[in-house]
């Protein structure tokens, strides 16, 4: 029987080569991505920066019309490309300024790629995995990377152009990646009816979305029913499920128990918890040493059923 953890994850994204957490306080967050030095709003981030006069070089602020939405727009010190390239592990992908405060990806997720590429690898076959609100295809491309054919699905047609994109500058436009612009309970809906299966899921739905051709998800409505549908899609075989939510009134236990009622009686375990972005433990390059120890920021909750625990 399915088993739910006893106690809470945190999930910790630490620095990579191409991205780093540097500093946070007073409100905002100050990130490096590659090259650029950016500044986001981030409210709950109410202590004080350590390295004040580092922000003032930043290379890009993003300037929120309301605290608790995306919108906004860029200030930008230095006229920016309109794409550089990134990389994560075997992955690389494009970073761009969007107009809704994050830079094409979701950093915090690396946590979620790392877990999901252990999965993967340590199967001795090709399983396959269905990404669900893919966005740029990032952990779709983790996921080929670490052996599995994986279905991306996402709404946009501009993020799945994007995600083609990504595979093209990872040299995986050949990898067993299937790219598809629907909306992803529609697509769930018919893969139930033709009996599909798959090893792997992924869902990472926004708390509000529109489909296509007008389809509405929302949430706090939707999301039973469509973690039921997904449910239904998990091989004998499967090992493993990802449920990742943004939402502020949403919490890890309340995913994990929705999960565990979806699942029934599947043997495996639910963990849940919450992912965090640290802060960098060195000083910056100029930057006068401090003695306060890295922050974290709490950013999403999750929950995943594994088969066999990682």
């Amino acid at each position: 029987m399915t088993l739910i953890s006893d106690h809470p994850l945190t999930l910790r994204t630490t620095p990579w080569r191409d991205y780093a957490l540097v500093d946070s306080g007073g409100g905002r967050k100050l990130e490096r991505y590659g090259d650029y030095l950016v500044i986001r709003p981030e409210p709950q981030c109410w202590w004080s920066p350590k390295y004040p006069a580092l922000w003032d070089t930043a290379d890009a602020i993003f300037d929120a019309e309301n605290e608790d939405e995306d919108g906004g727009r860029w200030a930008f010190r230095r006229r920016p490309d309109d794409q550089w390239a990134l990389g994560y592990d075997r992955v690389k992908f494009y970073g761009r300024f969007t107009s809704f405060r994050h830079l094409a990806f979701f950093p915090e997720q690396a946590a979620n790629w790392a877990w999901q590429k252990a999965a993967i690898e340590k199967r001795d076959d090709q399983p396959r995995v269905l990404n669900l609100f893919g966005y740029t295809g990032v952990a779709s491309l983790v996921c080929a990377a670490a052996g599995a054919r994986v279905t991306h699905v996402d709404a946009s047609k501009k993020s799945v152009t994007y995600a083609r994109e990504n595979a093209t500058l990872s040299g995986m436009e050949d990898a067993p990646i299937r790219w598809i612009v629907e909306d992803a309970r529609k697509y769930v809906q018919r893969e139930v009816k033709r009996g599909s299966k798959y090893e792997g899921i992924i869902l990472d739905p926004p708390k509000y979305g529109r489909g296509p051709t007008g389809e509405v998800w929302r949430l706090f409505e939707d999301l039973p029913e469509m973690l039921g549908l997904c449910a239904q899609l998990l091989s004998d075989d499967a090992a493993f499920f990802l449920l990742n939510a943004y939402a502020a009134r949403v919490s890890g236990p309340a995913l994990a128990h929705l999960m565990a009622e979806s699942i029934g009686q599947r043997p495996g375990r639910i963990d849940y918890g919450e992912l965090t972005l640290i802060e960098d433990g060195k000083t910056p390059k100029g930057a006068k040493a401090s003695e306060v120890a890295p922050r974290e920021i709490g950013l999403s909750f999750f929950a995943r059923w594994m088969k066999d625990p990682v």
